[in-house]
């Protein structure tokens, strides 16, 4: 696993990956757009983008497959996901990614999930106990400085640290932050207000 604590330790600039989904409709969309956003620290610095099923299993296979292609697979010290659900239930396993990426996986949520919701919407889709199997490995939901967070491949605090080092403002990460409003200025025309 790539270490987080010693780039952290000498302060030096992280490079990330942040992956948000694009909006989509239920009614039209079968496949789902997702940006990648790689920053150093907060600073853009190139993109990743894919397609995922809509309300599938393939998440995690096609982040892994868009990291381990590109050009950033060698300097990424860090992987961000918005929440571990994509394109609907595409549960995203953060710790199947940190392991076969070799690198620390966090999934960020900007509140904290209603989770009897959450498994009562997650009845309506097949292969449920995949999902759940996901969903229980993912870990403990931690809250530390501002952010709520699932981690795989490093420790909460080392997380935390990082995630605020990859903040402009706000408890949205900057590599998140863009990858949804790319994402959504890509599908509808125009950025989203919410980012």
């Amino acid at each position: 696993m790539r270490c987080l604590a010693e780039p952290i330790r000498k302060r030096k600039k992280l490079r990330v990956i942040g992956f948000d989904d694009s909006p989509f409709s239920f009614d039209v969309d079968s496949f789902v757009s997702v940006a990648g956003v790689v920053c150093s620290g907060t600073r853009f610095e190139g993109m990743l983008w894919g397609d995922i099923e809509r309300d599938g299993l393939d998440s995690t296979d096609v982040l892994r497959d868009l990291v381990l292609q590109s050009k950033f697979h060698e300097q990424v010290n860090l992987i961000l996901t918005d929440g571990i659900t994509m394109a609907g239930f595409n549960m995203v396993d953060i710790v199947g990614l940190a392991e076969s990426l070799k690198i620390p996986c966090v999934a960020v949520m900007r509140r904290l999930p209603d989770l009897p919701a959450f498994h009562l919407a997650m009845q309506k889709v097949d292969r449920q106990t995949e999902r759940k199997a996901v969903v229980a490995k993912a870990g403990e939901i931690h809250s530390l400085e501002g952010f709520h967070f699932q981690v795989a491949g490093c420790t909460p605090d080392l997380a935390a640290i990082a995630l605020k080092r990859l903040t402009d403002k706000g408890d949205v990460p900057e590599s998140l932050r863009l990858a949804h409003l790319i994402g959504a200025a890509v599908k509808t025309g125009e950025s989203s207000k919410r980012a």
